[in-house]
């Protein structure tokens, strides 16, 4: 029967009895330079937990520390790299800690982490550096931004809970992104919009009520939570609680989408007057192609940021979490937001019509590069035919009595005056045929001046 490997923690609990029992036995014996050897076999043993302990997750490792004795937890302890003492400060007990460290605390290393707390209507601002800040603070809501999985795990046993990483938060399911913990913790997992110069993209973002608090969770900074923070410190009683909070947040996502479809507008508007004037290059067909690419995907977030506010503030409504104040501004919020989808669907028309107007004039100008190269052929091709005769022996044979020079001479003027025949020639033909399109179109544009009239 194969042997289980065995796990981290008995690894490290075998190396350190093996430590000591060789130790014991080195000790014991009378040799020379008996120090020395001591000596030797305790670095390696150090030097043998040591790299088991990079390899080890911080979580792991916290879990070791708190399980093992004082002397041992001490022991490993010294041999944790310094770069990943805070994270794994983050994931010790209290009690484990102070033996180690003492009186220091954790250190908010990686993210941003702000309590919020509601004093008299207006909202009061904590930055949270370490676990020592939150003493005495009762928060309405905390934001947890770019936070670490050590200090997501920590403030998540502090408050009784499990804060996720809004990165993992990739499932399309309802069930999967909205529901209700059975402690009553209401989870909903949403994607914010981020539209940047030339960038747009969705942030994910975990909400999380527990205990009146909210939590949410995310990786980036978003414009609609700085404008909330304003709103919520220059507004004394615009917020109650923290599903007023909630409810303001997704408001402000509506308010963001619809800012951006403005600036969607303003720049279709200056593309439709770049494509709709007399003659567009190829060069800035391109151009232009790429900010509509741009557009119709700022577009197609928008909706879909639309549809997932949408699901999100229906499930709010469905399951009664709010109250009738609450509930009727997300029913006006889904009807502001019913009106965007009509935006976007016309802008979705207009973006198809610019793409195949670009496109035409793509297709104009090679097609004007092909009717150039036709005249160039065309013009050329009976000096062709005359130089292939005025290469033949015969024509030789016809000018011997001529001097080659003037022949030759003749030759060359007699092939440039067919060529510049024949251009001129395709020429009046081609004006002709400009002058009978313009006579066909003017009496249909009076007549669709007189039906306007009419």
């Amino acid at each position: 029967m194969t042997p289980t490997t065995p796990m981290p923690q008995q690894t490290i609990v075998d190396l350190l009895h093996k430590q000591k029992i060789v130790e014991s036995m080195v000790r014991n014996q009378a040799m020379p330079r008996r120090e020395l050897v001591e000596t030797v076999v305790h670095q390696q043993h150090l030097a043998e937990l040591q790299v088991l302990l990079a390899r080890l997750p911080v979580a792991e490792i916290g879990r070791i520390l708190d399980s093992l004795p004082v002397d041992d937890a001490r022991l490993l302890w010294a041999l944790v790299d310094e770069e990943r003492i805070d994270d794994i400060l983050w994931e010790l007990g209290d009690a484990r800690r102070t033996e180690l460290v003492g009186e220091r605390q954790p250190r908010c290393r990686q993210g941003q982490i702000t309590a919020y707390e509601l004093i008299n209507g207006r909202m009061r601002v904590l930055t949270i550096a370490t676990p020592k800040d939150l003493e005495g603070v009762r928060p309405v809501w905390i934001d947890l931004l770019d936070a670490s999985r050590p200090e997501r795990s920590w403030f998540g046993r502090h408050f009784g809970l499990e804060l996720p990483d809004p990165d993992e938060l990739t499932d399309l399911e309802v069930s999967a992104r909205f529901y209700v913990e059975e402690n009553d913790e209401v989870h909903l997992h949403s994607n914010f919009l981020l539209d940047r110069e030339g960038e747009s993209r969705s942030v994910p973002v975990a909400f999380i009520v527990h205990a009146d608090i909210l939590f949410t969770v995310r990786n980036e900074e978003l414009p609609v939570f700085r404008l909330q923070r304003l709103r919520a410190r220059n507004q004394p009683g615009s917020v109650v609680d923290c599903k007023d909070l909630l409810i303001d947040l997704y408001a402000a996502d509506v308010e963001y989408s619809a800012d951006a479809l403005e600036d969607t507008y303003a720049t279709l508007r200056a593309v439709s007057q770049e494509v709709l004037s007399e003659r567009v290059s190829d060069t800035d067909a391109a151009r232009i192609l790429s900010e509509i690419a741009e557009e119709e995907d700022l577009n197609g977030r928008i909706r879909g940021n639309m549809l997932d506010t949408q699901r999100a503030v229906s499930f709010l409504i469905r399951g009664k979490f709010l109250s009738q104040p609450q509930a009727d501004e997300a029913r006006e919020m889904l009807r502001d937001i019913e009106s965007l989808y009509s935006h976007t669907a016309f802008l979705f028309e207009k973006i198809n019509f610019l793409l195949d107007a670009t496109v035409g004039f793509i297709n104009i100008n090679q097609n004007r590069r092909v009717s150039q190269l036709t005249v160039v052929s065309v013009v050329f091709m009976p000096i062709n035919v005359l130089a292939g005769i005025g290469g033949m022996s015969e024509f030789s044979m016809m000018t011997a009595a001529i001097p080659w020079p003037l022949a030759y001479g003749a030759f060359i003027a007699g092939m440039t005056l067919v060529g510049w025949a024949t251009y001129v020639s395709l020429k009046s033909f081609e004006i002709r045929r400009t002058r009978r399109g313009l006579a066909t179109r003017k009496p249909i544009a009076r007549e669709r001046t007189a039906r306007s009239a009419g």
